[in-house]
Protein backbone atom coordinates (compact mmCIF):
# COMPACT_ATOMS: atom_id res chain seq x y z
CA UNK A 1 0.00 0.00 0.00
CA UNK A 2 1.36 3.15 -1.07
CA UNK A 3 0.31 6.57 0.85
CA UNK A 4 0.95 9.90 -1.75
CA UNK A 5 0.54 12.94 0.73
CA UNK A 6 0.13 16.50 -0.92
CA UNK A 7 4.11 17.33 -1.40
CA UNK A 8 4.73 14.47 -3.63
CA UNK A 9 1.54 15.24 -5.20
CA UNK A 10 2.55 18.53 -5.94
CA UNK A 11 5.75 17.56 -7.20
CA UNK A 12 5.00 14.82 -9.48
CA UNK A 13 1.54 16.01 -10.90
CA UNK A 14 3.14 18.55 -13.10
CA UNK A 15 0.72 20.32 -15.34
CA UNK A 16 2.17 19.04 -18.70
CA UNK A 17 1.57 15.25 -17.20
CA UNK A 18 -2.05 16.25 -15.64
CA UNK A 19 -3.31 17.84 -19.13
CA UNK A 20 -3.22 14.25 -20.81
CA UNK A 21 -4.55 12.57 -18.17
CA UNK A 22 -7.19 14.70 -18.29
CA UNK A 23 -7.57 13.96 -21.62
CA UNK A 24 -7.60 10.31 -21.54
CA UNK A 25 -10.11 10.06 -18.60
CA UNK A 26 -12.47 12.15 -20.35
CA UNK A 27 -12.12 9.88 -23.59
CA UNK A 28 -12.21 7.03 -21.37
CA UNK A 29 -15.42 8.53 -19.65
CA UNK A 30 -17.35 9.15 -23.10
CA UNK A 31 -16.45 5.80 -25.02
CA UNK A 32 -17.67 3.78 -22.01
CA UNK A 33 -14.74 2.39 -20.95
CA UNK A 34 -14.58 4.20 -17.47
CA UNK A 35 -18.04 4.57 -15.62
CA UNK A 36 -19.06 6.72 -12.40
CA UNK A 37 -22.17 7.71 -10.68
CA UNK A 38 -23.14 11.11 -9.64
CA UNK A 39 -21.42 12.05 -6.79
CA UNK A 40 -23.22 11.17 -3.34
CA UNK A 41 -23.56 14.20 -0.65
CA UNK A 42 -24.60 14.35 2.57
CA UNK A 43 -25.21 17.70 4.24
CA UNK A 44 -23.66 18.06 7.92
CA UNK A 45 -25.74 19.73 10.30
CA UNK A 46 -24.03 22.91 10.05
CA UNK A 47 -24.37 23.11 6.60
CA UNK A 48 -20.83 21.26 5.73
CA UNK A 49 -20.42 18.64 2.48
CA UNK A 50 -19.34 15.25 2.52
CA UNK A 51 -19.12 13.37 -0.64
CA UNK A 52 -18.17 10.01 -2.27
CA UNK A 53 -17.08 9.90 -5.82
CA UNK A 54 -16.63 6.74 -7.18
CA UNK A 55 -14.95 5.51 -10.43
CA UNK A 56 -14.18 2.46 -12.52
CA UNK A 57 -11.41 3.01 -15.60
CA UNK A 58 -12.11 0.14 -17.27
CA UNK A 59 -11.45 -3.74 -16.94
CA UNK A 60 -7.83 -4.78 -16.03
CA UNK A 61 -7.55 -1.18 -15.00
CA UNK A 62 -8.40 0.51 -11.65
CA UNK A 63 -10.92 1.54 -9.32
CA UNK A 64 -11.90 3.47 -6.44
CA UNK A 65 -13.50 6.63 -5.32
CA UNK A 66 -12.88 10.20 -3.48
CA UNK A 67 -14.10 11.02 -0.43
CA UNK A 68 -14.05 14.49 0.33
CA UNK A 69 -14.97 17.45 2.30
CA UNK A 70 -16.27 20.96 1.28
CA UNK A 71 -16.27 23.11 4.55
CA UNK A 72 -16.56 27.36 2.74
CA UNK A 73 -15.92 28.77 6.14
CA UNK A 74 -12.45 27.58 5.99
CA UNK A 75 -11.75 30.34 3.09
CA UNK A 76 -9.02 32.62 4.39
CA UNK A 77 -8.30 30.46 7.61
CA UNK A 78 -5.16 28.58 6.26
CA UNK A 79 -7.44 25.60 5.63
CA UNK A 80 -8.32 24.59 2.57
CA UNK A 81 -12.22 24.30 1.49
CA UNK A 82 -11.78 21.44 0.41
CA UNK A 83 -9.99 18.12 1.80
CA UNK A 84 -10.08 14.42 1.36
CA UNK A 85 -8.32 10.89 0.09
CA UNK A 86 -8.23 9.33 -3.46
CA UNK A 87 -8.73 5.81 -2.03
CA UNK A 88 -7.51 3.43 -5.40
CA UNK A 89 -8.18 -0.26 -5.88
CA UNK A 90 -7.29 -2.71 -8.85
CA UNK A 91 -9.87 -4.15 -10.41
CA UNK A 92 -8.72 -7.88 -11.12
CA UNK A 93 -8.95 -8.79 -7.83
CA UNK A 94 -10.41 -5.99 -5.83
CA UNK A 95 -7.33 -5.38 -3.75
CA UNK A 96 -6.61 -1.93 -2.01
CA UNK A 97 -3.58 -0.18 -3.69
CA UNK A 98 -3.23 3.16 -1.90
CA UNK A 99 -4.24 6.47 -1.56
CA UNK A 100 -3.57 10.22 -2.45
CA UNK A 101 -4.28 13.20 -0.64
CA UNK A 102 -7.13 14.88 -2.85
CA UNK A 103 -6.62 18.14 -2.10
CA UNK A 104 -3.68 18.64 -4.00
CA UNK A 105 -4.97 16.64 -7.06
CA UNK A 106 -8.47 18.45 -7.13
CA UNK A 107 -6.89 21.55 -7.65
CA UNK A 108 -4.43 20.83 -10.07
CA UNK A 109 -6.73 18.19 -12.18
CA UNK A 110 -9.61 21.13 -11.71
CA UNK A 111 -7.30 23.62 -13.35
CA UNK A 112 -5.84 20.96 -16.03
CA UNK A 113 -9.62 20.03 -17.35
CA UNK A 114 -10.02 23.75 -17.77
CA UNK A 115 -7.12 23.98 -19.81
CA UNK A 116 -8.25 21.12 -21.90
CA UNK A 117 -11.53 23.08 -22.60
CA UNK A 118 -9.76 25.71 -23.02
CA UNK A 119 -7.45 24.64 -25.69
CA UNK A 120 -10.48 23.30 -27.82
CA UNK A 121 -12.62 26.35 -27.55
CA UNK A 122 -10.97 29.21 -26.70
CA UNK A 123 -9.17 31.65 -29.67
CA UNK A 124 -6.38 30.56 -30.95
CA UNK A 125 -4.55 34.26 -30.42
CA UNK A 126 -5.78 34.69 -26.52
CA UNK A 127 -3.80 36.98 -24.59
CA UNK A 128 -5.79 38.35 -22.10
CA UNK A 129 -6.75 35.89 -19.27
CA UNK A 130 -9.24 37.14 -16.03
CA UNK A 131 -9.62 35.08 -13.10
CA UNK A 132 -12.16 35.44 -10.78
CA UNK A 133 -11.39 33.76 -7.32
CA UNK A 134 -7.45 33.90 -5.75
CA UNK A 135 -8.12 30.91 -3.45
CA UNK A 136 -6.40 27.60 -4.71
CA UNK A 137 -8.22 27.24 -7.75
CA UNK A 138 -7.52 30.37 -8.83
CA UNK A 139 -3.79 29.64 -8.29
CA UNK A 140 -4.19 26.23 -10.19
CA UNK A 141 -5.98 27.72 -13.08
CA UNK A 142 -3.37 29.99 -13.79
CA UNK A 143 -0.78 27.73 -15.32
CA UNK A 144 -3.52 25.24 -17.09
CA UNK A 145 -4.02 28.59 -19.12
CA UNK A 146 -0.88 29.39 -19.66
CA UNK A 147 0.23 25.85 -20.88
CA UNK A 148 -2.46 26.00 -23.06
CA UNK A 149 -2.41 29.42 -24.55
CA UNK A 150 1.27 30.49 -24.25
CA UNK A 151 0.39 33.30 -25.73
CA UNK A 152 -1.29 35.42 -22.48
CA UNK A 153 0.63 38.28 -21.33
CA UNK A 154 -2.15 40.07 -19.42
CA UNK A 155 -3.29 38.34 -16.76
CA UNK A 156 -6.50 39.93 -14.22
CA UNK A 157 -7.01 38.67 -10.81
CA UNK A 158 -10.41 39.76 -8.47
CA UNK A 159 -11.50 38.72 -5.69
CA UNK A 160 -13.96 39.43 -2.92
CA UNK A 161 -11.33 40.29 -0.82
CA UNK A 162 -9.04 42.83 -2.11
CA UNK A 163 -5.63 41.93 -0.01
CA UNK A 164 -6.04 38.23 -1.30
CA UNK A 165 -5.97 39.65 -4.91
CA UNK A 166 -2.98 41.86 -4.07
CA UNK A 167 -1.01 38.82 -2.64
CA UNK A 168 -1.97 36.70 -5.58
CA UNK A 169 -1.32 39.44 -7.97
CA UNK A 170 2.62 39.64 -6.37
CA UNK A 171 3.25 36.07 -5.89
CA UNK A 172 1.99 34.42 -9.46
CA UNK A 173 3.10 37.06 -11.43
CA UNK A 174 6.47 36.56 -10.01
CA UNK A 175 6.12 32.53 -10.19
CA UNK A 176 5.02 32.22 -13.73
CA UNK A 177 6.57 35.85 -14.94
CA UNK A 178 3.63 37.09 -16.06
CA UNK A 179 2.06 40.93 -15.44
CA UNK A 180 -0.91 40.61 -13.18
CA UNK A 181 -3.41 42.64 -12.06
CA UNK A 182 -5.49 43.25 -8.93
CA UNK A 183 -8.90 44.43 -9.99
CA UNK A 184 -11.44 46.44 -7.82
CA UNK A 185 -14.41 44.80 -9.61
CA UNK A 186 -15.35 41.78 -11.28
CA UNK A 187 -16.22 44.07 -14.52
CA UNK A 188 -12.65 45.63 -14.58
CA UNK A 189 -11.01 42.20 -14.55
CA UNK A 190 -13.08 41.00 -17.24
CA UNK A 191 -13.49 43.68 -19.50
CA UNK A 192 -11.70 42.67 -22.95
CA UNK A 193 -10.74 39.34 -21.67
CA UNK A 194 -10.57 36.81 -24.07
CA UNK A 195 -10.39 34.01 -21.53
CA UNK A 196 -12.73 34.20 -17.99
CA UNK A 197 -11.91 31.32 -15.78
CA UNK A 198 -15.34 31.67 -12.59
CA UNK A 199 -13.34 30.04 -9.14
CA UNK A 200 -15.65 31.31 -6.89
CA UNK A 201 -17.72 30.24 -3.92
CA UNK A 202 -20.43 32.86 -5.20
CA UNK A 203 -23.95 31.45 -4.57
CA UNK A 204 -25.63 34.26 -6.94
CA UNK A 205 -24.35 35.22 -10.43
CA UNK A 206 -21.07 37.31 -10.62
CA UNK A 207 -20.55 37.05 -14.41
CA UNK A 208 -23.25 38.88 -17.02
CA UNK A 209 -23.60 38.95 -20.41
CA UNK A 210 -22.84 43.09 -20.70
CA UNK A 211 -19.29 42.21 -18.99
CA UNK A 212 -17.62 39.89 -21.61
CA UNK A 213 -17.01 40.56 -25.30
CA UNK A 214 -17.94 38.55 -28.09
CA UNK A 215 -15.12 36.14 -28.81
CA UNK A 216 -14.50 34.97 -25.14
CA UNK A 217 -14.20 31.42 -23.32
CA UNK A 218 -15.54 30.75 -20.46
CA UNK A 219 -14.28 28.02 -17.44
CA UNK A 220 -17.57 28.11 -15.40
CA UNK A 221 -15.99 26.27 -12.28
CA UNK A 222 -16.73 27.70 -8.48
CA UNK A 223 -20.70 26.72 -8.86
CA UNK A 224 -21.21 22.78 -8.24
CA UNK A 225 -24.79 22.79 -6.44
CA UNK A 226 -28.08 23.00 -8.54
CA UNK A 227 -29.15 26.22 -6.28
CA UNK A 228 -25.76 28.47 -6.58
CA UNK A 229 -24.31 29.60 -9.85
CA UNK A 230 -21.92 31.99 -10.96
CA UNK A 231 -23.23 32.92 -14.38
CA UNK A 232 -26.23 35.31 -15.02
CA UNK A 233 -29.02 33.79 -16.99
CA UNK A 234 -27.98 36.05 -19.87
CA UNK A 235 -24.91 34.95 -19.90
CA UNK A 236 -25.71 31.16 -20.35
CA UNK A 237 -28.43 32.23 -23.22
CA UNK A 238 -25.72 33.70 -25.50
CA UNK A 239 -23.33 31.16 -24.77
CA UNK A 240 -22.54 28.01 -26.89
CA UNK A 241 -22.67 25.55 -23.30
CA UNK A 242 -20.73 22.35 -23.32
CA UNK A 243 -20.20 20.32 -19.56
CA UNK A 244 -17.64 17.45 -18.62
CA UNK A 245 -20.76 15.19 -18.30
CA UNK A 246 -24.11 15.71 -19.04
CA UNK A 247 -25.22 13.46 -15.98
CA UNK A 248 -23.20 15.72 -13.80
CA UNK A 249 -25.09 18.82 -15.68
CA UNK A 250 -28.72 17.97 -15.33
CA UNK A 251 -27.93 16.66 -11.33
CA UNK A 252 -25.74 19.54 -10.09
CA UNK A 253 -25.25 22.31 -12.68
CA UNK A 254 -26.92 25.57 -10.70
CA UNK A 255 -25.06 27.90 -13.68
CA UNK A 256 -27.44 25.53 -16.47
CA UNK A 257 -30.12 24.30 -14.19
CA UNK A 258 -31.41 27.65 -13.43
CA UNK A 259 -32.17 28.84 -16.91
CA UNK A 260 -33.30 25.65 -17.42
CA UNK A 261 -35.97 26.21 -14.71
CA UNK A 262 -36.90 29.55 -15.89
CA UNK A 263 -37.50 28.75 -19.21
CA UNK A 264 -34.40 31.09 -20.96
CA UNK A 265 -33.08 27.67 -22.18
CA UNK A 266 -33.78 24.44 -23.36
CA UNK A 267 -32.03 20.71 -22.90
CA UNK A 268 -30.81 21.08 -26.47
CA UNK A 269 -29.14 24.85 -25.76
CA UNK A 270 -25.94 21.65 -24.36
CA UNK A 271 -23.85 21.26 -26.86
CA UNK A 272 -22.22 17.91 -25.58
CA UNK A 273 -19.52 17.41 -23.31
CA UNK A 274 -15.33 18.09 -23.55
CA UNK A 275 -15.01 14.33 -24.48
CA UNK A 276 -17.01 14.55 -27.49
CA UNK A 277 -15.31 17.14 -28.45
CA UNK A 278 -11.75 15.40 -27.97
CA UNK A 279 -13.42 12.81 -29.96
CA UNK A 280 -14.59 14.75 -32.93
CA UNK A 281 -18.01 14.01 -32.14
CA UNK A 282 -19.52 17.47 -31.70
CA UNK A 283 -19.00 20.93 -33.30
CA UNK A 284 -16.55 23.35 -31.44
CA UNK A 285 -16.16 27.04 -31.50
CA UNK A 286 -17.11 28.26 -35.03
CA UNK A 287 -16.38 31.83 -35.07
CA UNK A 288 -14.16 34.36 -33.25
CA UNK A 289 -17.02 35.67 -32.08
CA UNK A 290 -19.04 32.89 -30.48
CA UNK A 291 -18.74 32.85 -26.97
CA UNK A 292 -18.56 29.57 -25.44
CA UNK A 293 -18.61 28.06 -21.85
CA UNK A 294 -17.30 25.21 -19.98
CA UNK A 295 -19.45 23.98 -17.33
CA UNK A 296 -16.80 22.17 -14.94
CA UNK A 297 -18.65 20.11 -11.93
CA UNK A 298 -15.41 17.66 -11.46
CA UNK A 299 -15.74 14.20 -12.13
CA UNK A 300 -14.49 11.28 -10.23
CA UNK A 301 -13.03 9.69 -13.16
CA UNK A 302 -10.49 12.52 -13.27
CA UNK A 303 -9.38 12.09 -9.84
CA UNK A 304 -9.11 8.25 -9.90
CA UNK A 305 -6.62 8.54 -13.02
CA UNK A 306 -4.69 11.10 -10.90
CA UNK A 307 -4.38 8.49 -8.21
CA UNK A 308 -3.66 5.65 -10.76
CA UNK A 309 -0.43 7.59 -12.17
CA UNK A 310 0.82 8.75 -8.75
CA UNK A 311 -0.01 5.43 -6.77
CA UNK A 312 0.78 3.09 -9.39
CA UNK A 313 2.65 4.70 -11.58
CA UNK A 314 0.08 4.07 -14.41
Amino acid sequence: MKIVESAEVYERLTTDKCLDLMREALVLLEEGKATQPVRASDYLPQGELFAFMPAYLGQHDYFGAKLLTSFPQNAGTGWPSFMGYIVLFESEHGSFVGMADSTAVTAIRTGCVSGVATDLLACKDSHVLAILGAGTQGRSHLPAMLAVRPGIDDVRIYDIDPQAAERYAAEQGEKYGVPIRACATVAEAVADADIVCTVTLAADPILTRSMVKPGCHINAVGAFEPQKREIATDLVVASKLYADQLEALNAEAGDYLIPLAEGAITTEHVRGTIGQLLLGQVPGRESDEDITMFEALGLAVEDVICARYLVAGK
